[in-house]
């Protein structure tokens, strides 16, 4: 299918839907009604978005640790001869959800994994590092999240933006109070449904309620009560971000004073440009100790927002790396293992 412009409405219509999908009955109905359009040019645009592989998926994000998932980011030193199998092979692991080839020399294939909380991330890791070709891995937990949250601005212009820190960073909207959740049998249930992309129908939450045997109602009900307490991020559509445009996907890497990590965290992650920013350890060989991620319409652009967060922050040793190719990119699957 040949792919179309996006036009004006397209635009403010992908942003609404990366942040504010409406938990409703009829939440194209809904988007319509703020856009001044009808449910069906609504549903009319994201078909053919989806269609056009602009929109990855509509469906339910959920906090892993929150799950009490184990994730851990893992970097790998790999044979180029070997790295499509290897990557391959790394693929078929259901806890395997973004997997790159990044322009590094040592470690060129990135990976994040989350595992149950009965299972091991490194016994896993440990599996793949038999594969041939693999020469060396590093494992890199979060050890202090700043900010996680992807929204591609598809309205603004990046050429022209300011690459200045603010108050409402989407680190915020993970500000929600610490809940010991213990799922029972239908809460992962529900879970599982609500990780399906939605149809792009009238009702699209007819259909997973009724596979629940409850009603609309009550499913909506429940997925607003895991968003409340923090289980659930956010319900909202993912983009394929260099089909929207954004073909450079940098990690900004950071070596930064301990006495200073957490100040420089924070102010990062204050920027609208960065989507996710972490602390994790460092190894003899890779002494970085901070990770903010950057998606730009160009390499040059984001080379130009690295300088200005070097010039923000007052710290010059850093290095991006950017990914090459895209091996795998999806959400996390919770709870399959019961199913």
């Amino acid at each position: 299918m040949q792919a179309q412009e996006l036009d004006a409405l397209d635009r403010e219509m992908l942003n609404i839907i990366q942040w504010e999908f409406p938990l409703v009955a009829r939440p194209f109905l809904a988007i319509g009604e703020r856009l001044g359009i009808s449910e069906e040019e609504v549903m009319a645009r994201i078909r053919r978005m989806k269609d056009e592989q602009i929109i990855r998926e509509i469906d339910a994000i959920f906090d892993t640790r929150r799950l009490k998932y184990k994730s851990a980011l893992i970097a790998m030193s790999v044979d180029a001869s070997r790295i499509e199998y290897v990557a391959g092979v790394i693929n078929g692991h259901p806890g395997v959800s973004h997997n790159y080839e990044r322009d590094d020399a040592n470690y060129n294939l990135w990976f994040t994994i989350a595992v149950p909380p009965y299972g091991n991330v490194k016994h896993e890791v440990e599996r793949f590092a038999k594969l041939d070709g693999v020469r060396r891995y590093m494992i890199l937990p979060t050890v202090k999240l700043y900010k996680i949250g992807v929204r591609l601005d598809m309205t603004g212009d990046e050429d022209a933006m300011d690459v200045k820190p603010t108050d409402n960073s989407s680190s915020s909207r993970d500000a929600k109070p610490a809940v010991n959740f213990e799922p029972d049998e239908m809460d992962k249930r529900f879970i599982r449904e609500l990780q399906r992309d939605i149809e792009v129908v009238s009702e699209p939450f007819k259909e997973p309620a009724r596979r629940l045997g409850v009603g609309v109602d009550e499913y909506i009900a429940r997925a607003k009560y895991y968003e409340s307490i923090g289980v659930m991020r956010r319900f909202a559509a993912i983009l394929r971000h260099r089909n929207a445009g954004f073909i450079a996907n940098g990690m900004i890497v950071w070596i930064v004073p301990e006495e200073r990590v957490d100040d420089v965290g924070t102010l990062l992650a204050s920027f609208p440009q960065v989507t996710h920013c972490y602390r994790r350890p460092t190894y003899p060989d890779w002494p970085y100790n901070l990770y903010s991620m950057v998606h730009a319409r160009s390499r040059e652009v984001c080379e130009g927002i690295a300088r200005e967060f070097a010039s923000h922050t007052g710290v010059s040793d850093y290095r991006i790396l950017f990914s090459t190719r895209e091996f795998k990119k999806e959400r996390v699957r919770y709870f399959l293992e019961d199913e």
